[in-house]
């Protein structure tokens, strides 16, 4: 988990799930949220699967499996209980899960606008190409090689997966007001002149319009390129709330406690279900809790 990287980006969990039948070993700071429902308000919560496959399920009635390279964009607004679980087939054949999950600020007045999802297929998200062909860019949110996002967002965000060949070089532009970090998901590289290897982070400072990204000598890098315009707004953060005062995350709390955020159907039993296959696996000595 990423904490407090640049405002407006809250946090940056990276999910790296992987075993047999029930698969909950982890490394590089992976959550397990995944257990239990969250209640979540304001916040957008952004889903971005790597490999495996996910199912998702909240108490306004929603739910679905998010596959490999989709990004589920959710804007819990008002308010909704939430829940991200390894996908049938993976609690039931085994395989690896991985994909990251960022939380992004929101202007106050927007914190409180109606939940929204926007699940986008791998096929829908705009990959291009850098004229080398040495770079391959995911444009998640914003822009990069003329290249616009076709998700939507409240304030201006740039959510680049960016992948450089060995000996290859790309530069993206970035708004000279934007808060902007560079977190090496696989392989390693440069960031500008800086050495940079697998789960590391470089923060960008704020005196150039532009960032270099370089391959390694005999590797491709891998980097989530994350950032947007500082909101300048007083943040207080407890939990899965993230609000402009105490105050607003007290009635947070009360909200969720009182019901009034919903109640996802079946939570208990999915809850039971994944806690007695991963006691199974410790029964069995197929546990591990790192890779």
């Amino acid at each position: 988990m990423i904490l407090g990287v640049k405002n407006p980006i809250i946090i940056l969990n990276v999910c790296i799930i992987s075993g047999s039948m029930t698969p909950y070993r982890q490394r590089y700071g992976v959550h397990t949220s995944f257990l239990k429902p969250y209640a979540f308000q304001a916040t957008p919560i952004v889903l971005y699967i790597i490999s495996g496959s996910m199912s998702h399920k909240d108490s306004a009635g929603n739910s679905g499996d998010l596959l490999p390279g989709w990004v589920q964009w959710m804007t819990a607004g008002s308010g909704v209980v939430h829940s991200e679980m390894p996908s049938e087939e993976l609690l039931k054949n085994g395989g690896r899960l991985e994909g990251f999950q960022l939380w992004v600020n929101l202007p106050k007045k927007d914190k409180m606008i109606r939940p929204r999802y926007q699940d986008t297929a791998a096929e829908k998200i705009p990959v291009v190409k850098s004229n080398d062909g040495k770079t391959t860019v995911k444009v998640i949110a914003g822009e990069s090689l003329g290249t616009k996002a076709v998700i939507e967002t409240r304030s201006p965000i740039l959510y680049l997966d960016i992948h450089v060949s060995p000996d290859g070089s790309f530069t993206q532009k970035i708004p000279s007001d934007f808060n902007c970090f560079v977190y090496t998901w696989r392989g390693s590289g440069f960031i500008g002149e800086t050495a940079v290897k697998m789960g590391q982070v470089a923060l960008l400072s704020k005196n150039g319009e532009q960032v270099t990204i370089k391959g390694g000598e005999k590797e491709t890098i891998h980097v989530l390129l994350i950032g947007g315009i500082p909101l300048n707004e007083p943040i207080a953060h407890r939990g899965p709330f993230v609000m402009n005062t105490w105050e607003e995350i007290d009635q947070a709390i009360r909200d969720y406690h009182s019901g009034k955020l919903g109640k996802i159907a079946g939570e208990e039993e999915r809850y039971e279900k994944t806690r007695s296959a991963v006691q199974q696996q410790k029964n069995t000595g197929t546990w591990r809790d790192s890779l």
